[in-house]
């Protein structure tokens, strides 16, 4: 478990993040994750670190956060204390969970999450061809079921939602970006997100949508909801708590950095040669994505993303 940051964030300003789910245990095992391939798929629910930990760490680093979220190395509702952490973790800022909504299916979930300030759900495709090639679910997930909990939260839940679709090269849309266009207006987010890969994604086949289709699906989603581009970079502002090894280690499990904003990070700290010391160490590895140097925690499922 570790709390992060805060790190900018291209939805949320500043976020503290909150990594409450071990490598990399998820429902889904999406081709462009930033994390690599799952490890273990899970749709069970298990208790995974104390409540009194996370709690203490968040306190200890929220400094000017604008939020505390819920971003780890897997889906973060498979966590059962989440529901008592976000009570929590509101005494200190507003809170974020990013999900892929996999399992607001189950009521338990939506009734943990009712209390957060904002929840960003994932709708990457609405047809069950397209959500098994992209998302790559749990094979004890039903993709009518996961979208009629998604659609049971949004009528339930009093704080702020925001859909977040991400776009890949060599995917045949077709219709689809109306099918979903419908569902997000279902859904009434305040913001519907297009994202495409910014980072090292889990599949090396795995590249940016093209111009052509970002409009595409901006045109279809812009007519029910209000809609925003998530395909730059976020900057280099990353918050360091004075131990450079900690702060890297800490971001990267979870955040992979492009090597200028690990510079930055690293200007009251010393020189280069302490990310070499972790390279050589095998703590992080080095991978370039889209003519850019990325830096992150190596772990098993990132093993072969070079």
């Amino acid at each position: 478990m570790s709390v992060f940051g805060p790190v900018p964030s291209r939805r949320l300003g500043k976020s503290l993040g909150v990594n409450n789910i071990p490598v990399k245990i998820c429902s889904y095992s999406c081709v462009y994750c930033q994390l690599g391939r799952t490890l273990k798929m899970s749709i069970e629910r298990k208790e995974y670190y104390p409540l009194s930990k996370i709690f203490e760490e968040a306190k200890e680093k929220a400094g000017n956060a604008d939020y505390i979220t819920f971003v780890p190395d897997g889906e973060p509702t498979l966590d059962i204390n989440i529901g008592r952490e976000i009570e929590l973790l509101k005494q200190i800022k507003k809170v974020a969970v990013l999900t892929n909504g996999s399992l607001l299916w189950r009521e338990d979930v939506r009734n943990d999450l009712m209390n957060a300030d904002l929840v960003s759900i994932k709708i990457d495709a609405v047809s069950e061809k397209l959500w098994k090639k992209i998302d790559r679910p749990h094979p004890g997930l039903k993709l009518e079921k996961v979208m009629e909990g998604m659609l049971e939260f949004a009528r339930e839940f009093k704080g702020e939602i925001i859909t977040e679709t991400m776009l890949i090269d060599g995917i045949d849309y077709a219709e689809e970006f109306e099918r979903m266009a419908d569902f997000i207006k279902k859904m009434k987010p305040s913001k519907a997100y297009i994202a495409i890969p910014t980072r090292p994604p889990a599949e090396p086949w795995v590249r940016a949508a093209s111009e052509e289709m970002i409009v595409k699906a901006y045109g279809a989603f812009s007519k029910v909801a209000r809609t925003e581009y998530l395909i730059g970079y976020e900057g280099n502002e990353f918050t360091s708590h004075g131990n450079f090894e900690e702060d890297l280690l800490s971001i990267t499990s979870v955040h992979p950095m492009r090597r200028d904003a690990v510079e930055k990070l690293l200007e009251k700290h010393g020189s280069w040669q302490l990310v070499e010391k972790l390279l050589k160490e095998g703590k992080i590895t080095e991978i370039e994505y889209e003519g850019n140097k990325f830096y992150m925690r190596r772990i098993k499922s990132r093993n072969d993303l070079k």
